[in-house]
């Protein structure tokens, strides 16, 4: 069962390096994933039931 993380970290498509979700907003329900190297940001929207991926965050 080591490798059963595998199955549910989201990676950075570019330097494949777990996401990291510091910048969630409990306030809103919205959750925020970041790439350590600021590659790659994925953000859910509950509300909207949609994610929305960028390249390149600030």
């Amino acid at each position: 069962m080591k490798w059963f993380h595998f199955l549910f970290n989201e990676r950075c498509p570019k330097c494949k390096q777990v996401l990291n979700t510091s910048k969630s907003n409990a306030l809103h329900a919205t959750v925020v994933k970041v790439c350590p190297s600021n590659h790659y940001q994925k953000e859910f929207h509950p509300a909207l039931e949609t994610y929305v991926e960028s390249n390149g965050t600030i």
